[in-house]
């Protein structure tokens, strides 16, 4: 990315760079272990997402992989026991990849997974977190939990079903196959399938085009998207009445319409 600049906090494991434009890049960076799940990881990741979702600079994040791959789950050969570490943490129901999952659907900021090569087990589930994904022709995603006598998590099954309903999900997730972009793409999984090689680019241009965007309002939209999971119609409208609201009362709001008269593209200050 040109004109990034790294981010502060020292990871073992990724890499974290925000452009000009506002978009925050982070980087799984295991290669050698198509980026699996190791302790450390699995403590950086939510650390990165929770400091860009903070930081006003950025607007939008885009999640993918160092090397061939996207992130292939635990790491079998670095096996952890869910219940080592403090006393907190083996009582913390949301101990180890659930963090993930909550820190990408709690950063008011649009996310997009560029998945470069395979996502399986818990690196399924974090592509699924993400509100966009474009998906390598190559990329492999795969629940994989069966194969190695496991049932889910990383919130693949709350996330599968809402992205393709049940019937689909439950079949992807007792069979434990691949599902390969193409499928994923036709089934609702993938937002874009890209050349090999390109994902990252594609995922990029989408956050260019998006961090242009006023990001209150895309905060407040992703804030409705969540809730509508488990919303009634009646909640949803008056939560959509109650941010529009808020919308009208912003600065952003009153740039466009002055932008609209004038026959220019508005410049956005989240204000």
């Amino acid at each position: 990315m040109s004109n990034a600049t790294p981010a502060t906090g020292g990871f073992q494991h990724l890499e974290v760079e925000t452009s000009a434009n506002g978009v925050c890049t982070i980087t799984l960076n295991r290669p050698d272990r198509l980026n699996a799940v190791n302790p450390q990881l699995s403590i950086e990741l939510p650390q990165a997402v929770d400091h860009a979702a903070h930081d006003d600079a950025v607007r939008v994040v885009v999640i993918t992989g160092a090397g061939r791959g996207f992130c292939a789950g635990l790491d079998l050969g670095e096996p952890v026991s869910l219940s080592a570490g403090s006393r907190s943490e083996r009582f913390d129901p949301l101990y180890w990849v659930g963090k993930w999952v909550l820190s990408i659907t709690r950063c008011e900021k649009p996310v997009i997974a560029a998945v470069n090569g395979p996502a399986a087990g818990a690196g399924f589930g974090l592509a699924l977190a993400c509100d966009m994904r474009v998906v390598a022709a190559g990329a492999r995603l795969t629940a994989g939990y069966v194969r190695r006598g496991l049932s889910p998590d990383a919130g693949v099954t709350w996330m599968l079903p809402r992205l393709i309903g049940h019937a689909r999900a439950a079949e992807i997730i007792f069979s434990g196959r691949d599902v390969m972009a193409d499928e994923a793409e036709r089934i609702g999984l993938a937002t874009r399938v890209a050349p090999d090689g390109e994902a990252l680019a594609i995922a990029h241009a989408m956050a260019a085009m998006i961090a242009s965007g006023p990001p209150i309002a895309l905060a407040l939209t992703k804030r409705l998207l969540l809730e509508s999971a488990s919303a009634t119609l009646e909640a949803q409208l008056r939560s959509e009445l109650s941010h529009i609201k808020t919308c009208f009362g912003t600065a952003d709001v009153r740039e466009a319409m002055a932008a609209f008269g004038e026959k220019r593209t508005p410049v956005f200050q989240g204000k």
